[in-house]
């Protein structure tokens, strides 16, 4: 692969699927972003979403006799939360609903919706949700109580019936994500919208963080991690760029080796103080992998401030390496990447 190339396997833009946006997508392709996010609601159906990835993976990079498919992602939680649907598409109920049924029956499901996704030439799911919502909290937790996202109020919940989720979506071939680690459940404000969103409850060894390392240990290919600050893990920093959060708690502490991805650092309020080149590379740097943008227009800048900073730093360099290769790791396992 060619640097550039190798610095477009660390992105993810978005794309509109009931308006797909040409100079957005021309954008990505320039810039051979690997990976793709269906964002924003379509009823389309899943013949009409899978015609948009078929052009989509039409024009996907190749290297060295390799093509190297995209992996295309969405979020179909259920509830308030589902891109997708129309024709072919289940309405899925809303987590805290999932979280009452068993989990074999959640396991069942799971794979039946992930099978249209499937359809739909979707190949990763930016789902389960596994923050731990107390019910003290409840509905006044903005990014995810508000919406039922949670499965339940304690971990002996969520932990069994995200990794239901999980087992579900892999049997029908579909990648996942837990979210949004360290866990978004003890936060009032919603970090898509708010700046300075701090967790003053979770530490290293808390319950809500259980349910994400019993997730990593049933095989989720994916974590994404939150851009909220927690002040008892590392209070100086936001967890997308914090190497304490990323590097101690989530690859030493829970043994998780596969895709970090991060939350939006595109548009998050979250983030707006920070420049899009340096949001990319301090996530790179904290010990992320790939980098999710719902506003494709920053990824010319983000990549420049990658490949400014590779130039630079061996020990960035080295990192991304490793980044690219468990990207690239996860995509063979999709059956993205083949020959000729």
């Amino acid at each position: 692969m060619t640097a550039s190339q190798r610095t477009g396997q660390l992105f993810m833009g978005s794309v509109t699927p009931s308006a797909p946006d040409s100079r957005r997508i021309q954008i990505m392709r320039q810039y051979h972003v690997g990976s793709v996010f269906l964002a924003g609601r379509s009823k389309a159906g899943t013949k009409a979403t899978k015609t948009l990835v078929s052009g989509l993976q039409a024009k996907a990079d190749s290297a060295a006799g390799h093509r190297v498919g995209l992996l295309v992602s969405t979020d179909q939680e259920g509830g308030q939360v589902q891109v997708l649907s129309g024709p072919g598409f289940s309405t899925i109920p809303s987590a805290l609903k999932q979280g009452s049924w068993t989990t074999s029956k959640l396991t069942g499901e799971a794979a039946v919706w992930a099978k249209e996704l499937k359809a739909a030439g979707v190949n990763l799911n930016l789902a389960p949700v596994a923050d731990v919502v107390p019910a003290s909290l409840g509905r006044n937790n903005a990014p995810i109580g508000r919406y039922d996202r949670e499965f339940g109020h304690t971990a002996g919940v969520v932990a069994p019936h995200s990794d239901a989720f999980l087992a579900g979506s892999a049997r029908s071939g579909v990648l996942t994500t837990l979210k949004h680690f360290p866990g978004l459940g003890y936060v009032r404000g919603n970090t898509d919208t708010t700046a300075n969103v701090i967790d003053t409850a979770t530490t290293s060894r808390s319950a809500s963080v259980t349910a994400f390392q019993s997730g990593i240990k049933a095989g989720a290919p994916f974590v994404m991690v939150s851009s909220a600050t927690y002040n008892k893990i590392d209070p100086k920093n936001r967890a997308a760029f914090s190497s304490k959060v990323i590097q101690d708690l989530l690859r030493k502490a829970s043994g998780f080796k596969g895709v970090v991805i991060s939350d939006d650092l595109g548009n998050a309020v979250a983030v707006k103080s920070v420049s899009p080149g340096d949001r990319a590379v301090k996530f790179l740097s904290a010990g992320g992998d790939m980098v999710l943008t719902v506003e494709p227009n920053l990824i010319p800048a983000m990549t420049k401030a990658v490949e400014g900073r590779v130039r630079q730093s061996p020990t960035f360099s080295k990192a991304v390496d490793a980044s690219v290769h468990r990207v690239l790791t996860a995509k063979q396992k999709a059956g993205l990447l083949t020959c000729g």
